[in-house]
Formats: structure tokens, C-alpha cells, sequence
């Protein structure tokens, strides 16, 4: 037995119109989202390989090109990021070590100084954060 066939085939043209709006919308989108400002501070670290890192507790402070620092994404006074520093190192169950974000302008004095202050809070280790460095492809023979 023969059944009749509701189903009409596509037979029009195919419409590429809204199918181009779709995409020059994203497109748009995709602009605009990359103009969007992102808050925070622009820290550059310096690159090395090969570093040495911790496996005890952390607690991290960024210093920025100008020397301002920053305690748990906020910018403190040099008062209150020891304070800050003496708070978290008395919580800590274990010896913390500090991990200093640095930006590669910020002068070697600053971070002696900011590691005495951190050992005078009770962090008696700090180290340095770093990137990785770009290892560029091995060149064709």
C-alpha cells in the first residue's frame, strides 16, 4: 500500500541573506567584546626556565612598575600590606613564603625591601614569580 506524501521538498532557492547577518552580528560581537576594558593592574614578569619553586603555603603581593604594592587584588600602603602580611602569617598553620609578582622595572631595592618587611611580618622565605620563556621552533635544516 502507497502513502500519500505530506512532505513538500525544498525546491525555493537557498537563502544566504539571514545567514549572512547571523554571521556579521558575531562578527560585530566578537569586535566589541575585544574593545571591553578589563580591570587590573599590568604587571610584565620577567622570563626564566628552570626555577626552583615551593611546596609550602603561599601568599602573593605584586608590585607594579611604580613601585605601588598590591595585597589580595587591592592596592595597600606599605603599613598595611605588613599588617596584612603579620595577619596571614599568624592564620597559617605552617611557614608561609612569600611570591612576589614583580614587574621587570621594578628595582632590585624594592624587592630587598619588600622581603625584609615580609620577614619582619613572619614570612621568612620569598621567592620571585616568572613566566616561561618563548622557546621559538628548532630551524629547518
Amino acid at each position: 500500500m502507497k502513502f500519500p506524501r505530506n512532505v513538500r521538498l525544498l525546491r525555493s532557492p537557498f537563502d544566504v541573506a539571514p545567514f549572512a547577518a547571523v554571521f556579521f552580528l558575531l562578527v560585530i560581537f566578537l569586535i566589541l567584546a575585544g574593545l571591553v576594558y578589563t580591570p587590573g593592574v599590568r604587571i610584565e614578569p620577567p622570563r626564566a626556565d628552570g626555577l626552583p619553586g615551593t611546596d609550602q603555603p603561599t601568599v602573593a603581593v605584586a608590585v607594579d612598575a611604580s613601585g605601588r604594592f598590591y595585597f589580595a587584588n587591592q592596592l595597600v600602603s606599605e603599613a598595611q600590606l605588613e599588617e596584612d602580611l603579620r595577619d596571614a602569617a599568624r592564620k597559617s598553620r605552617e611557614p608561609l613564603t612569600l611570591l612576589i609578582y614583580a614587574d621587570k622595572a621594578v628595582t632590585y631595592d624594592q624587592l630587598i625591601h619588600l622581603t625584609l618587611l615580609a620577614r619582619d611580618a613572619g614570612i621568612p622565605e620569598a621567592l620571585g614569580a616568572t613566566l616561561p620563556r618563548v622557546i621559538s621552533p628548532p630551524a629547518k635544516p
